[in-house]
């Protein structure tokens, strides 16, 4: 696991010098989708994921529409490759079973009141969850650059703060493909956090596109009184998440960024633990950053709740059951006497 370098953000000596190795990875990038056979799934699909590395909110949006999915009558199942998990087979996570160690975190997190399927074969995942006969849409959380199985509605996910970085691929930028080149593969994007970087004016006119915040649970930090907080993060941007303490009114006197899906040590928690004793401070995490805690520091520890609020939520909501519908409507199509 590692932090996301400072030089991804802009355009300087030390990615200049990465831009060779930029070039192998698009060419590798390239031969790999000539290759790939893309498989259809028997259930449609529909993609949340983003162009590069690090953090931009994907899995709330997966939470988001798959809560409102259901709330619709409709049937969805996660999939998910389950990033720092050590399943090898297709995996319903189940909370009374499974930690973060063996799941991921994401998938962990998500799984709380959701059916989560973790596999790192994604065509073997969307196997599986067709087989049960109970589903009747995946929604897959990342796989946007996944060659090998076709999505039938792809939501691009960005972060307005930091939006493309520098704008290279990697590792000479956080890019895991070119942006123009990335989006012709979506169907709408979805901004995250205030638009920082005019990530929306280098959208396509046509493209649908949707603004989102995440809002933190107001009780919680209201509960503290003001008390002094120590928060810590090992996410994709850890800022992200002080800023919406502090947004929220959080007394936030002090905080720790670890690498992304970082698995805490003993010595890290105690360390943390005697911080916030000599501070006279609450720790606080993320939801993410909680799962991955040995049960019991989970009862030392809080984590904040958080919301995505999505603008015109009902339209996106609209595209994709249009998607279920038409998907549903092409399979009967092509097995007559059903």
């Amino acid at each position: 696991m590692i932090t996301t370098p400072d030089f991804w953000t802009t355009r300087g000596p030390i990615g200049a010098s990465l831009l060779p190795a930029a070039c192998l990875w698009a060419g590798a990038t390239m031969i790999r989708n000539l290759l790939a056979r893309e498989t259809h799934a028997a259930l449609p699909v529909i993609c949340v994921g983003n162009f590069s590395v690090g953090g931009t909110g994907k899995t709330p949006v997966s939470a988001l529409l798959y809560d409102q999915l259901t709330a619709r009558g409709h049937k969805p199942a996660i999939l998910i490759r389950g990033y720092g998990g050590s399943a090898r087979q297709p995996l319903w996570v189940d909370h009374s079973l499974h930690d973060a160690k063996e799941a991921g975190d994401e998938a962990l997190m998500l799984a709380e009141s959701r059916d989560v399927l973790v596999a790192r074969d994604r065509i073997a995942g969307a196997v599986t969850i067709a087989a049960t006969g109970k589903y009747d849409v995946i929604l897959m959380d990342d796989g946007l650059q996944h060659p090998y199985i076709a999505k039938d509605f792809s939501i691009g996910v960005f972060d307005g703060n930091v939006g493309i970085g520098n704008g290279w691929l990697l590792p000479a930028g956080p890019l895991r493909v070119g942006f123009k080149s990335g989006v012709k593969t979506i169907d709408a994007a979805i901004i995250n956090g205030a638009d920082d970087t005019n990530i929306a004016a280098r959208l396509p006119p046509v493209m649908p596109r949707y603004h989102g915040d995440l809002s933190a649970d107001q009780s919680l930090i209201d509960g503290l009184n003001g008390h002094p907080v120590l928060a810590f993060a090992g996410i994709g941007r850890p800022n992200r998440f002080f800023t919406t303490l502090r947004n929220a009114g959080a007394n936030l006197v002090h905080q720790l960024a670890f690498a992304d899906h970082h698995l805490y040590s003993e010595v890290d928690l105690a360390r943390l633990q005697e911080d916030a004793s000599r501070l006279g401070a609450t720790l606080m995490t993320t939801k993410k950053d909680w799962v991955r805690l040995p049960g019991e520091w989970r009862e030392r520890i809080n984590f904040l709740p958080v919301t995505l609020n999505l603008d015109h939520e009902d339209e996106l909501l609209d595209k994709i059951v249009a998607t279920i519908v038409e998907k549903r409507g092409s399979d009967l199509h092509e097995k007559p006497g059903q």
